[in-house]
């Protein structure tokens, strides 16, 4: 009992927590990947930010935004994605698919909301694809 103990201050010292946002990005990943989605890459830094997730849904890349919260006090989580966010993944899409030789491929944006209150083991996930056109 106590080597369990000592091994679970230990992790818990040692191993960072993830964020509520990490939690959202990787229950968006597991649900986009059960609904058939290949993921290409997680958490894409590029000169000017970050895509949260890039899939392939059949043939068109897929630009994901994640957006979670632990509540819908403050609104939709979606609701966070407003026009001068989407003109940020609009030019970072852009980057990506011209640093991978993927201009000519088909892609489209979705948002993904997760709300996750706290002390709940599963969170609620809804997907809105082509959510909003290039800008």
């Amino acid at each position: 009992m106590a080597l369990r103990k000592l091994v679970s201050d230990w992790y818990r010292r040692f191993v960072p927590l993830r964020s509520l946002g990490q939690c959202g990005e990787a229950a968006a990943a597991r649900y986009l990947r059960l609904r058939g989605h290949k993921i290409l890459a997680r958490g894409s830094r590029l000169d000017h930010g970050e895509i949260d997730l890039v899939t392939l849904d059949r043939k068109t890349i897929v630009f994901v935004e994640v957006k979670t919260r632990a509540s819908q006090e403050m609104g939709h989580p979606a609701e966070a994605v407003d026009l001068p966010k989407q003109r940020r993944l609009t030019r970072l899409a852009e980057m990506f698919l011209k640093r991978h030789g993927l201009c000519d491929s088909p892609a489209r944006f979705d948002v993904v909301a997760v709300t996750w209150p706290p002390g709940k083991r599963r969170p609620t996930i809804e997907h809105f694809e082509n959510a909003f056109d290039a800008v």
